[in-house]
């Protein structure tokens, strides 16, 4: 659904996004992580025509992105993180207007107020709505027209942990009903829980390509991390690795003597392995 092939892009003379290829598969959920100005959004710019200045190729439900039609927008959705909506308009009014706009048509406007948890407030101005109402708004709106492929802006971000939940599993639901997904976010929990791959994005470039599980495994293992009283009976603390607890005889010593205070197993998360890859942090 999306091929892209060597693409350049750059808002000055000086090189910004680089040399970036990847596909994205119908039905699958990719994953854009990086920290703030690393080049994210400006990818789905490209992707979705709102840049048309790059090099190299992006090719978009087989159109190439720079040479869309109107038509090219029957097939996408997008949820940028600041909502676009008309603040003195209610909520219906806006969705009926955005839904007006494509030849496409998916659920109705309260089919997807009621998914959404706004029912209630369908019939209130936009400009009377909190930050998570209207991003929840924003978000419904990209699937008016019930599109192939989502471009998905931090979609959870400001949003209490109840509706990130509604959110989320609208994503899934989507993703089931084979839409293709590009998802921007700086929450790593939502890239591992929501996406079958993730790219992690530094300074225009792709650093690493992959599940996140796969990921994982290969930059880390899991460990067991034990703390214990020592012969002075103070606490200390150690750690092995999980694939070695069998050869430490020093806790098996210390669970033979009863001197464990506690013991739990972890391993690194997405987070540690984006600092492991690229030596900075989301922010």
């Amino acid at each position: 659904m999306i091929e892209v092939k060597n693409v350049n892009f750059s808002y000055t003379k000086k090189p910004f996004i680089q040399n970036v290829s990847f596909s994205v598969e119908k039905g699958e959920i990719l994953g854009f992580l990086g920290p703030s100005g690393a080049g994210k959004s400006t990818l789905q710019k490209i992707l979705t025509g709102l840049i048309v200045t790059y090099e190299g190729n992006a090719i978009v439900n087989g159109v190439e992105s720079r040479k869309h039609d109107n038509n090219f927008y029957e097939h996408i959705g997008v949820d940028f993180e600041f909502p676009s909506l008309y603040e003195k308009l209610t909520a219906r009014e806006n969705l009926n207007y955005f839904r007006s706009l494509y030849k496409k048509k998916g659920s109705s406007v309260d089919e997807l107020l009621k998914m959404i948890g706004l029912s209630n407030d369908a019939d209130k101005k936009v400009s009377a709505f909190s930050k998570g109402m209207k991003s929840r708004l924003n978000f419904i709106k990209a699937l008016l027209h019930n599109p192939d492929i989502l471009f998905l802006d931090e979609p959870t971000s400001g949003l209490d942990p109840t509706n990130a939940r509604i959110m989320k599993d609208i994503i899934l639901e989507q993703k089931k009903a084979s839409k293709t997904i590009i998802l921007t976010t700086h929450n790593m929990e939502d890239a591992s829980e929501l996406c079958d791959r993730v790219a992690f994005i530094v300074d225009g470039r792709i650093k690493a390509l992959d599940t996140p599980h796969n990921l994982i495994m290969s930059k880390g293992a899991s460990k067991v991390e034990y703390s214990y009283l020592n012969e002075n009976n103070l606490e200390e603390k150690a750690e092995c690795l999980l694939s070695d607890l069998k050869n430490d005889k020093k806790l098996i010593h210390l669970i033979n003597t009863d001197r464990i205070i506690s013991i739990h197993s972890s391993e690194p998360n997405l987070n540690d392995i984006f600092m492991d890859i690229t030596g900075r942090v989301l922010c």
